[in-house]
């Protein structure tokens, strides 16, 4: 690992903690303090004598960033080389990643891996162009295999390199700029090995101020006498001339890029700069070479055409602008008119309006219910809404609605019956006559409602007296257990109905049979007789940034092959592959509960669902305590668990690996979780409220007693289960509360 440092010392720590706290230990750390002006020099030297894997290296003159890599190169031993930039960190076992993908594609000559921008207020974004790192096909290949990578980000930090390949082709970084542009062409190019790593292995940080490439300087004129170097090393070796249209095409669309970026270039110099591509242009230039439109401009060097055509682009946006604001306002003004008449109409009582989660797609306690009522009562017509993005989740029968249509705004003025488990639009004016059926979602153990007032992390954002408008709308809600009605009548307080008849989402749990949950395991790519562990953790409202508190290849390490992970996280794509199974954009929750065979969460309401199908349930408390004072609980989760509790990634794989998930113990702790919280669950739950709702409580069915409910079966249910082998020298666990 090399890092050169100069004027980052808020950032030094955090990038050297990244490279030190890596699970792959291994490395050296060859730290260069470019003759830093400020305490650089001084935090190298701190952490190389706290760690002898760090090697620091002091110029005794500012270099540059190019030449201060070059002196750690000369310093390195190992067999790769990695760069890092001293204010970008590494991703948790980055390294391990590399090293692993390095052994299997037959130590290439060249890995090449992704990242990620990381912004100040806590964005990341990864890499629009991660499609070229696929790590399907043959590996190592050579760049004509796959010339795709040649649009990747051409900078040295997110490569690996073999230091025999370096040295052998002698490859060194120049002074300037635009440093990486002679390094990383010609690496591509005389690599006769190279892989990818579909992994983001950099966190990219994008500075609000002090980045170098985003600073006003005639300093970016740099640029040209870097693709001179790099078409001169092309003349150096004829082999390689097959890649010069390739280059063109990248050094023109680069400079076009430097040129149109705002703060780039220094008032007056545009001319110039432009005058000096035209120039490169004609001495590089491909016959036959096709272009984008952009960069036809250098070309011809147009300079005073270019900003003439921006500056008819610009009165364009405006225009186009101004008259889109005019069509929607005009749009708002009919369709509040077409409501007002709406609501002046009878409301018929064969109709209702259902939807889920401020119109992402037909599912949860809603759905279930809009099925029930064309299963019972299928005199009335039912209407589902939807945002153009999830119509495809609707099923066939009810009718599709689109949020703001006209279509949209007669059913909310016109239905009798409406179903939500969030708010419905914040412009409704609920009539006399129609009957608003709030479902909730979940039980809750984190604090809810005005319980929220004492949490401003939790609260953030919250309008309390909207809130409390919105619930004197509603005349029924829904309660699975006596916990939930007590604390919603307290926290939402309002003239509405209670019915504590259980979750409608959940029948399903007991309708299922082993051939639908086969099926469903099909489906995710569960392989057969592997133990499938669902994790879905709760959103952290003390964090800005969602992530995985769990390491989740390290406990499938420890677990062995016959674990797979259902991983439904809250902080977008994992990008994993193999035994971690992304299910964080499956529609259906309650498909993935029926699909595993055991639920790793933490505080997320999902437990209460889970606890149905009387199947084990594993909670990791790691930060309980920071989460409690964070949010608030209703209920100490550790004292009264659903399962074997874990605070820690040991002790986590320990549960796991010692078969105490599903023990005795576990088994007697969900029992009395499932008495508590699960007393209406039996599968009839829907129907119950149809039948209150629409039938005047006529032909409610009784409640099937716990004891005699048949769950769908998990697929391990019958199949014993090998403890995993523990490494010599581990203490057992004894059997959790």
């Amino acid at each position: 690992m090399i890092v050169p440092a100069y004027k980052v010392q808020a950032y030094l720590s955090e990038c050297l903690d990244s490279v030190l706290s890596q699970s792959y230990p291994d490395l050296e750390l060859i730290a260069v303090d470019d003759c830093s002006p400020d305490a650089c020099g001084a935090i190298i030297d701190e952490y190389a004598a706290r760690d002898a894997r760090v090697r620091p290296v002091h110029l005794a003159e500012n270099q540059g960033l190019g030449r201060a890599r070059n002196a750690g190169t000369a310093e390195a031993t190992g067999d790769y080389l990695v760069f890092l930039d001293s204010d970008d960190t590494l991703a948790p076992d980055a390294l391990r990643s590399i090293a692993d993908r390095i052994k299997e594609s037959g130590e290439p000559d060249v890995l090449v891996y992704d990242y990620a921008r990381t912004y100040w207020d806590g964005r990341t974004v990864r890499n629009q162009l991660a499609g070229q790192l696929t790590e399907q096909g043959p590996a190592p290949f050579r760049l004509q295999d796959r010339p795709g990578l040649l649009r990747v980000l051409m900078v040295a930090w997110n490569k690996a390199y073999r230091r025999e390949f370096v040295e052998e082709h002698g490859f060194a970084f120049p002074p300037g700029y635009y440093e990486d542009t002679p390094w990383t062409f010609p690496v591509l190019m005389a690599a006769e090995s190279i892989a990818t790593l579909d992994r983001v292995c950099v966190h990219y940080r994008q500075r609000r101020q002090g980045n170098i490439l985003g600073t006003t300087s005639r300093r970016h004129f740099d640029l040209f006498e870097q693709y001179d170097r790099v078409f001169a090393y092309v003349a150096e070796h004829p082999e390689l001339a097959r890649w010069r249209p390739e280059l063109f095409r990248r050094m023109i669309d680069h400079y076009a890029t430097v040129f149109t970026k705002r703060d780039r270039l220094p008032r007056g110099s545009h001319g110039e700069f432009l005058r000096r591509a035209r120039a490169h242009y004609r001495r590089y230039r491909v016959p036959g070479t096709r272009m984008r439109r952009r960069n036809i401009l250098v070309r011809f060097g147009l300079h005073r055409t270019f900003r003439a055509f921006r500056l008819v682009s610009a009165a364009r946006r405006r225009t186009f602008k101004a008259a889109v604001k005019l069509a929607r306002a005009v749009r708002t003004g009919v369709l509040r008119l077409h409501y007002r008449i709406q609501l002046r109409l009878p409301v018929r009582a064969d109709r209702a309006v259902f939807t889920s989660s401020a119109g992402r797609g037909h599912g949860g306690d809603p759905g279930a219910l809009e099925e029930a009522f064309r299963r019972h009562v299928p005199h009335i017509r039912t209407a589902w809404i939807a945002r153009a993005e999830h119509q495809h989740t609707v099923p066939p029968g009810p009718r599709r609605l689109r949020p703001g249509t006209a279509a949209y705004w007669t059913a909310l003025a016109r239905a009798r019956y409406l179903v939500t488990d969030d708010v419905l639009d914040p412009g409704l004016r609920k009539r006399p006559g129609q009957i608003l059926v709030q479902t909730r979602q979940g039980t809750p153990l984190g604090h809810m409602g005005l319980d929220l007032q004492e949490r401003p992390a939790a609260a953030r954002g919250t309008d309390f007296a909207r809130l409390l408008r919105g619930v004197d709308q509603w005349d029924l809600v829904l309660s699975g257990n006596r916990h939930s009605t007590l604390i919603w009548e307290r926290v939402l307080p309002g003239r509405y109905r209670t019915l504590e008849y259980g979750a409608p989402r959940n029948d399903v749990f007991q309708r299922s049979t082993s051939a639908d949950v086969a099926r469903l395991r099909e489906t995710l790519g569960i392989p057969e007789g592997a133990v499938a562990i669902l994790y879905a953790p709760a959103h952290r409202d003390y964090l800005r940034t969602q992530r995985p508190l769990l390491d989740l290849e390290r406990i499938l390490r420890r677990l062995g092959p016959r674990f797979v992970i259902l991983a439904r996280t809250h902080g977008g794509p994992l990008g994993a592959g193999g035994r971690i199974i992304d299910v964080g954009d499956h529609p259906s929750v309650q498909s993935l509960c029926l699909a595993s065979d055991v639920l790793l969460t933490d505080y997320s309401s999902i437990m209460f669902d889970y606890a149905n199908l009387d199947r084990p349930i594993v909670v990791h408390t790691g930060d309980w305590e920071a989460y409690r004072a964070a949010r608030g609980t209703y209920f100490d989760l550790c004292a009264f668990p659903p399962g074997a509790v874990a605070r820690s990634e040991d002790e986590l794989i320990d549960v796991f690996a010692t078969g105490h998930w599903r023990g005795s113990r576990s088994t007697q702790l969900r029992a009395a979780f499932r008495q508590r919280f699960c007393p209406y669950d039996d599968g009839r739950a829907a129907e119950r409220v149809v039948r209150h709702v629409v039938l005047g409580g006529t032909g409610l069915p009784p409640v099937v007693p716990l004891e005699e409910r048949k769950p769908a079966p998990s697929a391990c249910a019958h199949s014993p289960l090998a403890t995993v082998p523990q490494p010599s020298g581990s203490l057992p666990v004894t059997e959790r509360r």
